[in-house]
């Protein structure tokens, strides 16, 4: 914790922060000898890659891959959305919105986080201590409508009692956010790891975190043409395989864990211990339980109107596609 959250120093920090964690399409072309096929990876701000290169289960995979990093769940999905990742990583809302934009996926697998991953953060000084306090406030939500922190924030509002009418919400990206929050800027802002963590760990304050309001289950997601594609879709299943290997490794190797998140990110390594200490790692094929929690969500968000439409989620998921290898 530092008290230099205001300072332009720290407002620096900020957007180098940002800039690390926004990079575009990242790292090179890995190619193995006479790969059937290649995978282009879509990552959340460097949480898959950094995962994969600290436990190197990537390595001898039977297929070449790269990284293309986003900021947010929502420009994630645009590539998705037009065949330009064969696999996207996003928590529940933001796969529901996805499909609302008519985005071709089909969940395939489902990772497990915890739910103090995302909260609403002010600032240190704010006479905001509560979140009933939030009533006629303006509060900024990452990153975009459908977004894993659109739906803590009603559902804290809901909590509190709170109409959501009585709340202006305006979305931005976190990067973005990020630097106006440094800035004093704004005061409430609806956020997830890492830009969350790096938010407290420089002095922000916790509202209300998304413990018993989110369900901390994120998906993973493939491209319906990938799937369709007999050698693409078989270099799926073997990336999902080495993610559970991974996601296995991350929970037996904390430590190396955090080091290789912070040498990716380039995040203070007090910020690494904590974003990935309750990162979605733990990776399992999706089970009918998976899939009554993510319609619950569904449901709920399609009734507030965060999601025009009801999805119905068993549609949009396929449990053929990945059975885990023993």
């Amino acid at each position: 914790m530092t008290s230099l959250l205001f300072s332009m120093a720290s407002r620096r920090r900020w957007l180098q922060q940002g800039a690390a964690l926004s990079l575009a399409t990242s790292g090179s072309l890995r190619a193995f000898a006479q790969p059937q096929t290649t995978l282009v990876l879509g990552d959340q701000a460097g949480g898959l890659r950094s995962l994969f290169e600290a436990s190197r289960t990537l390595e001898g995979a039977p297929f070449a891959y790269r990284w293309a990093n986003f900021q947010g769940a929502a420009p994630l999905f645009e590539a998705q959305r037009s065949a330009a990742v064969d696999t996207a990583m996003a928590g529940d809302l933001p796969v529901l919105a996805a499909a609302v934009g008519k985005t071709p996926l089909k969940i395939v697998a489902t990772r497990v986080g915890k739910a103090e991953s995302l909260g609403i953060v002010v600032q240190q000084d704010s006479r905001l201590r509560s979140v009933a306090d939030l009533r006629g406030q303006t509060v900024i939500v990452s990153s975009a409508r459908g977004s894993i922190s659109q739906y803590q924030l009603y559902g804290a509002l809901e909590e509190a009692g709170v109409k959501r009418e009585e709340v202006t919400v305006k979305f931005v990206l976190p990067t973005d956010a990020a630097a106006a929050f440094a800035s004093r800027q704004i005061d409430a802002w609806a956020v997830f790891d890492p830009y969350y963590a790096i938010a407290l760990q420089q002095g922000g304050r916790m509202l209300r975190d998304g413990r018993g309001i989110n369900t901390a289950l994120g998906f993973i997601t493939a491209t319906e043409s990938s799937l369709a594609d007999p050698a693409r879709r078989a270099a799926i299943v073997q990336f999902l395989d080495r993610l559970a290997r991974a996601g296995d490794w991350a929970l037996a190797n904390p430590e190396a864990y955090a080091q290789a998140y912070s040498q990716l990110t380039r995040l203070p390594m007090a910020s690494a211990r904590i974003i990935t200490a309750r990162a979605s790692v733990a990776g399992r094929p999706v089970s009918e339980a998976d899939i009554a929690a993510l319609q619950a969500v569904a449901d709920r968000s399609a009734r507030d109107g965060i999601l025009p439409v009801r999805v119905d989620v068993r549609a949009i998921t396929d449990t053929n596609v990945w059975k885990r290898a023993a």
